[in-house]
């Protein structure tokens, strides 16, 4: 089947005035051709790592392809230049960014879809947090810090509440087996403690750069509830582990917690953090300008696409 489909040209049937014909409109062209623009994201990101396997061409990535700084210049990018194609979180607000997704081996992007495991393209959100007794505020070791950190992490993870944020986000996570942040709360002494200043806190994150809307949003729901203050430094899923249990978790660069947006790797010893584990499952969306008149896309034309076989829109089979 044809990717790119040619519309009937629509002309002018009525009259506009009374004894005077109508000028024909010109005819709507939407065949489109020409070179097919493919963006993708750079070596560090784990949304790359989980296309390129879901999609079969690790290492035979096109020598033309443009590399993008993050999910969201990805979706900029792509919304911007009518022969593009490139791949993004589901949870990116496509209409803002002027972008579609396409229907993938028949099969749309949608959240229900990803539950039904008819949507093939669906990777984990991950998150892990600095070793147990390495936890710091201000430059020392902090066991109150810890105890802040694990509390979020407890509510962006387990809590109904912080279940119902991720979901609004379009992240993909059974809200009814949540437990009331309330009972989850009694847990952690510190956010009752009339005698500490919760606003004084402050939890870091780095990592994926396309759990950033999920996250921001459980951040902020837990900073209303606690008063706890947030930085977000998302550079890409390969500073997840690096920023707090690998070579720069004492540089400037330290996270309290960091995020991949896939499965984190076998070198990446995440056993050793204090907790681990992924919060949402999230669908990955190959995705063209809003006007191309693409609509679906196969394994096998996104693999000539992406390695370069398939070099012109008008090709693509």
């Amino acid at each position: 089947m044809k990717l790119v489909k040619s519309l009937i040209a629509l002309f002018a049937a009525a009259l506009i005035l009374s004894g005077c014909a109508a000028t024909p409109e010109e005819p709507v062209v939407t065949e489109l051709t020409g070179a097919v623009n493919v963006y993708t994201r750079d070596a560090s990101s784990g949304t790359r790592e989980a296309f390129e396997a879901f999609i079969g061409y690790k290492d035979l990535l096109s020598v033309s392809a443009i590399e993008v700084t993050g999910n969201g210049d990805m979706a900029a990018k792509v919304g911007a230049d009518t022969h593009g194609i490139g791949y993004v979180s589901l949870t990116t607000d496509m209409a803002a960014n002027n972008v579609k997704p396409l229907t993938y081996n028949g099969v749309e992007a949608t959240i229900e879809n990803v539950i039904a495991g008819t949507y093939e393209l669906a990777r984990p959100f991950s998150y892990v947090t600095r070793a147990a007794g390495d936890f710091k505020k201000d430059g020392v070791v902090s066991a109150q810090q810890e105890q802040v950190v694990l509390a979020f992490v407890d509510y962006l993870v387990n809590s109904v509440e912080g279940r119902e944020i991720v979901a609004g986000t379009n992240g993909i996570v059974v809200v009814d087996d949540g437990t009331a942040w309330e009972t989850l709360a009694a847990n952690y002494p510190i956010l009752s403690d009339a005698t500490v200043d919760l606003s004084t806190f402050t939890i870091s994150t780095a990592g994926s750069t396309s759990v950033d809307k999920s996250l921001a949003a459980a951040l902020e729901g837990f900073k209303a509830v606690t008063g706890v203050q947030f930085v977000m430094n998302q550079t890409g899923s390969g500073d997840g582990f690096k920023r707090v249990l690998g070579a720069e978790k004492d540089t400037a660069n330290a996270a309290d917690v960091g995020f991949a947006s896939r499965a984190f790797k076998a070198e990446e010893t995440v056993a050793s953090g204090a907790a681990t584990g992924a919060y949402c499952l999230d669908g990955m969306s190959i995705i063209v300008e809003a006007n191309n008149p693409a609509t679906a896309i196969t394994t096998e034309q996104a693999f000539n696409i992406f390695t370069g076989a398939t070099v012109n829109w008008e090709d693509v089979e």
